[in-house]
């Protein structure tokens, strides 16, 4: 098992330090980071903590996959490796004027 974990269904009061916090009660925890949206500034609602071994990180899934955290019941799995994704679309989506 990989020492990543995400963690999901976070409530938006959930700060980097409380979820740290939270999961030192699994083992030592290396880091802990709640994703933020850059334009508003508000939690995304999901995270990740990386654990100092695989044994720690196994015993957080179990210990926590399920359990409330700040009024929620969070979901903790394996983080996955992130996979390539297509380049996002820009523009305005109006199609614009055709002459």
């Amino acid at each position: 098992m990989a020492k990543k974990l995400y963690v999901g269904s976070l409530s938006y009061s959930t700060d980097d330090a409380s979820l740290k916090n939270f999961f030192s009660g699994a083992g030592t925890v290396e880091s802990a980071s709640v994703v933020m949206d850059r334009m508003t500034g508000r939690s995304r609602g999901f995270g990740f903590v990386e654990m100092s071994t695989d044994e720690e990180a196994a015993h957080a899934v179990e210990m926590f996959n399920g359990q409330d955290l700040d009024g929620r019941k969070i979901i903790v799995n394996e983080a996955r490796p992130m996979t390539e994704r297509p380049p996002r679309r820009t523009g305005g989506g109006y199609g614009g004027h055709r002459g």
